[in-house]
């Protein structure tokens, strides 16, 4: 039986489960305001109307370095789970890494 729990699907169950009761016995001890809640809906922006204008936020920098980030990843990934001791791993790790420095140039030209 011990075995039984773990098994991955099975324990994940049951942490879910217990979870879910822990959430559930914790929120009917919390406090629940009675009425208008008032302020508390709405954003905080430092005193200023938060309608009047709307800050729209730019990721364009950080995507590419994202991009990069994740693809450096996989590269090492596949570079360290490759076995050393065949020629077609290592030709396909140095591809790899031949890729992430080309993508890497493109990113920095200017």
């Amino acid at each position: 039986m011990s075995a039984l729990i773990l098994v991955p699907p099975i324990a994940l169950t049951i942490l879910v489960l217990v979870v879910w009761v822990l959430s559930r016995a914790t929120g009917a001890l919390s406090f629940k305001r009675k009425g208008e809640r008032g302020a508390l809906d709405k954003p905080y922006a430092g005193g200023e109307n938060i309608a009047k204008h709307r800050v729209q936020v730019d990721y364009g920098q950080f995507f590419p370095f994202a991009f990069f980030f994740t693809i450096l990843h996989v590269v090492t990934l596949i570079v360290a789970t490759s076995p050393g001791h065949s020629i077609e791993s290592l030709a396909i790790g140095g591809i790899y890494v031949l890729g992430a420095l080309l993508g890497l140039f493109i990113l920095f030209r200017r």
